[in-house]
């Protein structure tokens, strides 16, 4: 709809101010009314639970078709509520504003306006409240942020690592289905069950299902090559030699940085003070010094560089003399990646397709283009000419110029950094796309009926649409498990886009939170956009009483290295408009869980959703000359 505006000019006079800005709300509460029989069908079909809550959404839904912002400035010149924080109780707002203008204008209160609002300003919040409560658990007693942590693989075997979570402050155990097995989860559960009984305390357990991955496939590897290097200092002199340990080839054993496997009678033969002589991989001539043997080794000093392959021979010298031979063993194949440029042309080709740089011929001519694989077959019915396409967290950017069956030809048409290199199992984002695939997979509703003996909730992965939340809820359905929460991870640029929708789907189970998935979100929609849209969200939720996961990359420099950038502070503290916060696995979890949760107290004091909260400043009795 157009924009609303009050009409009013420097000048003009109080009474003509209040006579356009009460034709203003009045046309807004009434397509706040009306759009109730608009969206009757879908507001029947909410649980008892949230069918006010629903209608609230309804409500700001119709307030936001329009463009109130000259109405709010004016009702603001006049000493009224701008209405900017409705969200929880829209038409008690709309009314006490619409009350307030007749009182001014000495004008009766038409009687559709009399009647009790369907949600109270006292009431909006409390059962936003309620329902983080009946899905999260109650807030702790000194923030009303709970703070979500992900499980890493170690959480199965180290029981005293859970224990210190819990007593750090963890309200909610996340479980990433992508990763681990049901041996791992159930051994995970039990440990937290442990440390619950030990700390009396209680804690929620969140399984994320994995949903339709849309990945690049597996690069193909190169030959393995072992490389060792002495030290140096900054100005390139030699500093201290490197370590380099010969061991016996024993097939499939795993091998330590230093160690090369060796086939031959060098290791049975070898003595302290004799040297391996090799030519390296660039033909270049090293000879190493053996300072320490054993029965199946020897450790050895090399002051020069060396790029070592399989077949490479070895010579044992003892002052000049030659008393033993042996030849590099099997190594390890060496993980590779794909050089990506813009302007290149990449395929990406159905399946589990072994992903190679392009081929050139002697002249630096591109004979074929590079390759990757995909292996969602979707991906290929779904995608159409013209449309943008982003790898890796949106690292690697191109358009899609060609699409076949099994092949789309992509045109990059940005990298960051201005060189890229694409590797294995890095994300796929597809923005422009209706990608018709399911939410739900094979994987998803084998791990879901594992899930509803162990967890509280769920969180589902990929939305898009309607039906993906009607399906997960006939499936709990049929599982008995109707008591589970869902969680909807909104990543995708579809899934903003129609979240209303989703929301109100939503709110035919009976207990519903949002993830706002802020990494593939932010790629899907730009992160220009990011902080724009995750406000959008957080408001439309706020109108539907349904509570927020703060989600992605929450203080990851102090998870994963042990110390936070200013940004990721800043965020932290905005996290407080959540319901929850999500933190990642890393190093430092305990020492990041502990810093969020104070970050959290000393905000809540400071900030209520929108609302700035007016605490007394200890800084306001400074000492003036």
């Amino acid at each position: 709809m157009g924009n609303m505006r009050s009409g009013t000019k420097n000048g003009k006079s109080r009474d003509a101010i209040l006579k356009r800005v009460t034709l203003d709300v009045e046309q807004i509460r009434k397509d706040a009314v009306a759009i109730e029989d608009e969206l009757a069908d879908i507001l029947r079909r909410t649980v008892p639970g949230y069918s006010l809550s629903a209608c609230n959404l309804a409500h700001y839904l119709a307030v936001r078709r329009h463009d109130i912002r000259d109405l709010q400035r004016e009702l603001g010149r006049i000493g009224l509520s701008s209405l900017g924080r409705m969200e929880a109780h829209v038409m008690a707002s709309l009314d006490a504003v619409f009350n307030m203008i007749c009182i001014l204008q000495n004008i009766a209160v038409p009687e559709q306006v009399k009647r009790t609002p369907s949600i109270k300003f006292e009431e909006g919040n409390a059962i936003l409240a309620d329902h983080a409560n009946a899905i999260m658990g109650p807030a702790p007693a000194e923030c009303k942020v709970r703070i979500m942590v992900t499980m890493p693989s170690e959480a199965a075997t180290e029981p005293s690592f859970i224990y210190k979570l819990l007593a750090q402050g963890m309200n909610i155990m996340r479980i990433n289905c992508a990763h681990d097995n049901p041996d791992d989860w159930v051994q995970m559960v039990g440990h937290l069950r442990q440390a619950e009984k030990a700390l009396g305390r209680s804690c929620k357990v969140c399984f994320d299902l994995a949903g339709p991955k849309v990945r690049t496939w597996l690069v193909e590897p190169a030959e393995g090559v072992i490389k060792w290097r002495p030290q140096r200092n900054r100005l390139g002199q030699f500093g201290a030699p490197a370590l380099v340990r010969f061991v016996k080839e024993v097939p499939g054993a795993n091998l330590e940085s230093g160690m090369v496997p060796i086939r031959g009678d060098l290791l049975a033969k070898a003595k302290v003070g004799d040297f391996v002589e090799l030519l390296d991989a660039r033909a270049r001539v090293r000879t190493l010094r053996i300072i320490e043997v054993s029965t199946d080794d020897c450790l050895c000093l090399a002051d020069h560089t060396a790029y070592v392959t399989e077949g490479v021979k070895l010579s044992l010298r003892r002052k000049r003399k030659i008393v033993g031979t042996g030849t590099v063993g099997t190594l390890p194949l060496s993980p590779q990646t794909i050089l990506i440029k813009p302007d290149d042309i990449l395929d990406v080709v159905k399946g589990e397709i072994l992903g190679r740089d392009a081929v050139r011929d002697d002249k630096g001519h591109v004979v074929e283009p590079a390759i990757v694989g995909c292996p969602l077959a979707e991906v290929f019915s779904s995608v159409r000419r013209g449309e943008r396409i982003l790898f890796d967290d949106g690292k690697i950017a191109g358009t899609i110029q060609s699409v076949t069956k099994d092949r789309i030809k992509v045109k990059i048409t940005g990298v960051a950094g201005g060189v890229a290199k694409l590797g294995d199992e890095k994300g796929i984002n597809l923005p422009d796309t209706d990608l018709k695939v399911q939410a739900l997979s094979p994987k998803d509703l084998s791990d879901l009926a594992f899930m509803v003996k162990h967890g509280d909730m769920v969180a589902m992965s990929f939305v898009q649409k309607p039906k993906d939340i009607e399906d997960l809820i006939a499936a709990l359905k049929h599982l008995d498990a109707s008591h589970l929460g869902i969680v909807l991870k909104i990543e995708t640029q579809q899934a903003f886009s129609c979240l209303p929708n989703l929301l109100l789907t939503a709110m035919q189970h009976s207990a519903v939170a949002v993830m706002i998935a802020r990494g593939d979100l932010g790629v899907e929609v730009g992160f220009e956009r990011l902080s724009e849209v995750q406000e959008e969200i957080l408001w439309l939720c706020e109108a539907a009483h349904i509570p927020v996961i703060w989600a992605t990359q929450v203080l990851e420099s102090l998870a994963k290295g042990g110390m936070p950038s200013r940004a990721e502070v800043t965020d932290a503290a905005m996290s407080t408009r959540a319901e929850c916060v999500m933190l990642n696995k890393g190093p430092y979890i305990l020492q990041t869980l502990k810093f969020l949760r104070d970050v959290l107290n000393r905000m809540e004091t400071h900030q209520e959703k929108k609302t700035a909260m007016l605490r007394r400043l200890s800084i306001s009795n400074a000492t003036f000359p």
